[in-house]
């Protein structure tokens, strides 16, 4: 077991922070803001950290935590600027402010290194680490789905009317998804960063949202499983067809072409799908014994 961790943690490390970057998509998503504003975040927070590492002397630790903060306010305010956008609209808007991040990082000189990226943010993060940070964000995204608080969310998301109407601040929650998109992007941003010890310009850009969406639409959209799954299989998947050599491209495309089609709730929809099936049966196998009883 020891020798297949040391020989995949790359693969590893890049599933659990590639899971943080879908996460900041996925929120505010289920919350039924159309944002890609987390990506956006993750150069925010993955600059925050080289810049405070390099520039400042700081620990590791510090400057996650600086970029995490500072990507939240950055992308809470971009919320109060577009919070009257929807749809295509808010995806635009927030696409925008992720390409106008890569432009900010390109000019900002010896501070981010210009288009060259900044060097030399060596962090003292392991697979643990990530692990601990993940799972206090899974915490919190799984007490975002039960109970009542998962309840109203899917009302805000499915009938935003009907959830005022009932006294659910539709505009809260979708601001709340902003603020909570931008600090897992800005965690996902720091640790990526610090882990490969630099960030350029070029990885802060519309590939991140390719990457981002792939994990949502092939896993599942309503849950952090679905986006783990997805993450899992964006990671670990161009490694497994690589025999196809140039052919790995095409491959990987129609498999999530296929799965975007004939899987529209993701892979998690049709593990839920069929556990729901089985337990069907089983209940109306046990209703039939219980007839035959009676």
């Amino acid at each position: 077991m020891s020798d297949w961790y040391s020989m995949n943690v790359v693969l590893i490390q890049t599933t659990l922070t590639t899971l943080l970057l879908a996460l900041s998509i996925q929120v505010p998503i289920r919350f039924g803001v159309f944002s890609f504003a987390g990506v956006g975040a993750f150069g925010i927070g993955g600059y925050t950290a080289a810049i405070a590492m390099v520039h400042l002397g700081w620990t590791t630790w510090p400057s996650v935590a600086l970029g995490a903060v500072i990507s939240g306010i950055v992308v809470f305010a971009l919320g109060l600027l577009v919070q009257r956008l929807t749809g295509l609209y808010m995806g635009m808007a927030t696409i925008a402010f992720t390409l106008i991040i890569s432009v900010l990082a390109v000019n900002g000189g010896e501070l981010t290194g210009g288009a060259g990226g900044l060097y030399g943010a060596l962090g003292e993060i392991d697979t643990g680490h990530i692990l601990a940070i993940l799972a206090v964000v899974v915490a919190v995204l799984v007490w975002t789905e039960t109970k009542g608080m998962g309840r109203r969310i899917d009302t805000v998301r499915e009938d935003p009317e009907l959830a005022n109407s009932v006294g659910i601040d539709v505009v809260k929650y979708r601001l709340a998804s902003f603020a909570l998109s931008g600090v897992i992007g800005g965690l996902a941003g720091g640790i990526t960063t610090l882990l490969r010890s630099t960030i350029t310009p070029a990885e802060v850009n519309f590939h991140l949202v390719i990457v981002a969406l792939t994990a949502i639409i092939v896993g599942g959209a309503r849950s952090w499983l679905g986006a783990f799954i997805g993450a899992v299989i964006f990671v670990w998947l161009p490694t497994m067809i690589s025999f196809v050599q140039e052919w790995e491209k095409v491959v990987y495309g129609f498999i999530v072409a296929v799965a975007a089609i004939y899987l529209p709730n993701g892979v998690l929809g049709v593990v839920k799908d069929l556990i729901h099936r089985f337990r069907t049966r089983q209940e109306r196998a046990r209703l039939a014994v219980l007839q035959e009883k009676g």
